[in-house]
């Protein structure tokens, strides 16, 4: 802060210091929050990117605190930063919805429509007969992009309102069926339904 040759009196002291410390801190965090993110899902080249820059700006913030080890608003600058930082970086990684993510959904009624409906909202879907507590069921699974997930539980929601469903996150998928262009036209979208009624 030395280069701003800002005059050294209680404004600056107490105030104007503490909050570029605290937003420093929130920058850095949030940053490290988003690295530690893409480290989990294999960003080879963005992770290291981001680490550089979170060092970067942490130590312009602890180069501050140690200038100014008798200064407690600095301190709790410092913890308020890095508080924020974590809440910030986490509804940042929620905004950019990165990922895979399988829905499951269990239902006791005539699940043709919900297929038919998530296949045109183009998902690769599979679906498993099985049996609940209280009765026969289908079981159906699709591997949805993070960014699609809430349309399809909308989706699920608005046809099957009783249907039980689970939502899992993915760290890697081999391949993902998205989309499916005119599912209806290709023939998949009947075969399903013809064996749906065999199974009947």
């Amino acid at each position: 802060m030395d280069f701003l040759n800002i005059p050294d009196n209680a404004l600056y002291t107490w105030v104007i210091l503490p909050l570029l410390i605290m937003f420093a801190r929130i920058i850095d965090v949030s940053i490290g929050t988003l690295r530690i993110i893409f480290i989990a899902k294999r960003k080879m080249i963005l992770a290291p990117v981001l680490g550089f820059f979170e060092v970067l700006v942490w130590l312009l913030a602890i180069e501050q605190i140690f200038k100014n080890l008798s200064n407690i608003a600095c301190f709790m600058a410092y913890a308020g930063g890095f508080a924020m930082g974590n809440y910030i970086g986490m509804l940042l990684e929620k905004r950019l919805a990165l990922g895979l993510e399988m829905i499951r959904i269990i239902t006791k009624s005539d699940s043709s429509e919900l297929i038919k409906h998530l296949i045109d909202f183009g998902n690769g879907i599979t679906v498993v007969d099985g049996h609940g507590s209280t009765g026969p069921v289908k079981i159906i699974f699709s591997v949805i992009p993070r960014k699609k997930m809430k349309e399809a539980i909308s989706l699920v929601n608005s046809i099957e309102p009783s249907a039980f469903y689970t939502v899992e996150h993915i760290d890697s998928a081999r391949e993902v069926i998205t989309p499916i262009p005119d599912a209806r036209k290709n023939g998949l979208y009947r075969q399903m339904l013809k064996m749906d009624r065999k199974r009947k």
